[in-house]
Order: structure tokens, then C-alpha cells, then sequence
């Protein structure tokens, strides 16, 4: 395969499915090669094959990001596997909604552990290999620019009532890829933000289906109240949510050579919705 990635190593978190199996299927096509994380092996396994069928390569870290453990492996996987790292995104999420009043210390833990703890331990684990591979391109010469790209939300941005916990931890992903930028601006890596709106994922179908997904041994309601999802989506210029390979289109913008002089930014991908 070739494209504008050809050749990059891109770990990509929650990428068994939605927008993350997208984000991974995008980068795939443009020659890039994945390590593919989810919860599950099967849904990771089945990421690796469609890339696999289209030429590419990948390979698997199953497990959950806010394990202790898990970056070291996620990183490492990248090392042994392909000798490289240059591309991260940090994707792996899910909601786990109440009012303030209502919500427990374990529900605003688990949250900001997923959304907002586990990309700063994967960035920190990350730093040590990035620093190397820069240093040892600098002195032979050549600038190889790597790609962060932390994902958002509009929660993030204008809050989200039913939603302190998650609104706090994608506030703070901002403030992360901010803070990042600075300080990894001198290893030529760019990092930037998503910051999506209302995307059609498992996690956003009607909540008539009564769907869980049992997420670090707790079943946690999904979806979205079918009239909320409806009033949602008129409130949207473009009149619809999007689609996970759209969320991926955005996310893509700022791993390509075109975006080596955008970083510490922000960009909201949400079909023209300015506010929640």
C-alpha cells in the first residue's frame, strides 16, 4: 500500500469498533501500520482483518486503557512489532451519565481514569521512545514530524448536563494537548484535538434497545433517548449526526504532512453545531 502515511507506526486506542476501528481503517489505507487496541480480542481481531484485506498491516494490544500497565504494553507493542512510533490517537471512551447529586465518586473516577488519565500515562510512556527516534534524527539530519491527536467533545467545550464527569475529563484533554504541544514542539511532533459532536456509534443508538456494554466488569447503559437523539440532530446545521468514517476524516487532518505546522489546536467536527 501507499499513501500520504507510508511506512508511519500509528497506535490507535479503542479501535475494535466505531470511530476508533474507523480512525484505524483510514490511516490503514494511507499506508500507515497499526496497533489496533479494544477491550476485547475479538473486535480487535476483526479491525486486523479488514486491514489485512486491504494490504496493511497490523497487530493487537487487547485491554483496558486504564490499567496501570497498559501504555508501557501499548507502546512497547509499537517497538518490538515495527521499530517505530509516530502516530498516536488517543480515542478510547464511553459515557457513564447522571446529574451531579446523583453521581457517585466511582462514576466520576472511572470516567476521568478512561477520558483523561489513561491518554496522559500513554503520552508519558510514549515520550521516552519519541525523544530517541527524534534525537537520532536530528543528528543524521532529517526532520521527521510525529502526529498526537487526542479526542474531544463538545461536552469538553460547553458542557453537557447529565454529563460532570465526562465534560471535565474531555475539558481537560484540551488542556492536556495544549500543554503537550509546548513541550514536544522541539521533538517535531504536533499535537492536536478533536472535538466531536454527535457521531452515530453503538454508544448513540436509541436507548429503546435496552443495549449495555460491560465495560471494566460494570454493565453500563448506551445509547440515547430516541426524542433527545431527534431534537439533537435538528438542533445540527448540516441536519444529521455523523458517521464514525466523517469522525475519522477529521482525526486524519491532522496526522497528513500538510498539518506539520498546526499544533496545540483544537478542532470541532460537528456537522456546524457551535454549542450544547
Amino acid at each position: 500500500m501507499t499513501g500520504t502515511l507510508e511506512g508511519k507506526v500509528a497506535l490507535v486506542s479503542g479501535s475494535g469498533r466505531g470511530i476508533g476501528r474507523s480512525i484505524a481503517l483510514k490511516l490503514a489505507r494511507e499506508g500507515a501500520r497499526l496497533v489496533i487496541n479494544d477491550l476485547d480480542q475479538g473486535p480487535a481481531d476483526e479491525t486486523i482483518a479488514l486491514i489485512r484485506e486491504m494490504g496493511g498491516e497490523a497487530v493487537a494490544c487487547v485491554g483496558n486503557v486504564t490499567h496501570t500497565d497498559f501504555a508501557e504494553r501499548f507502546v512497547g507493542t509499537a517497538v518490538q512489532e515495527f521499530r517505530g512510533l509516530d502516530i498516536i490517537i488517543n480515542n478510547a471512551g464511553y459515557t457513564w451519565d447522571n446529574v451531579i447529586q446523583k453521581m457517585t465518586d466511582e462514576q466520576w473516577h472511572a470516567i476521568l481514569d478512561c477520558h483523561l488519565t489513561a491518554p496522559f500515562r500513554l503520552l508519558r510512556a510514549a515520550q521516552p521512545v519519541i525523544k530517541a527516534l527524534s534525537k537520532a534524527e536530528m543528528q543524521a539530519g532529517r526532520r521527521a514530524m510525529r502526529k498526537v491527536v487526542n479526542i474531544s467533545s463538545v461536552a469538553g467545550l460547553f458542557g453537557n448536563a447529565g454529563q460532570s464527569n465526562y465534560s471535565a475529563a474531555k475539558a481537560g484533554i484540551t488542556g492536556l494537548t495544549t500543554t503537550l504541544a509546548k513541550e514536544w514542539g522541539r521533538l517535531n511532533v504536533n499535537v492536536n484535538c478533536v472535538a466531536f459532536g454527535l457521531i452515530k456509534t453503538r454508544l448513540t443508538h436509541s436507548t429503546a434497545n435496552g443495549e449495555t456494554a460491560n465495560i471494566g466488569g460494570r454493565d453500563i447503559k448506551v445509547g440515547v433517548n430516541p426524542g433527545l437523539m431527534a431534537a439533537m440532530e435538528q438542533a445540527i446545521p448540516l441536519g444529521r449526526a455523523g458517521t464514525p468514517d466523517e469522525a475519522a476524516g477529521a482525526v486524519y487532518l491532522f496526522c497528513q504532512p500538510e498539518s506539520d505546522y498546526i499544533s496545540g489546536q483544537t478542532l470541532m467536527c460537528t456537522g456546524g453545531l457551535t454549542g450544547i
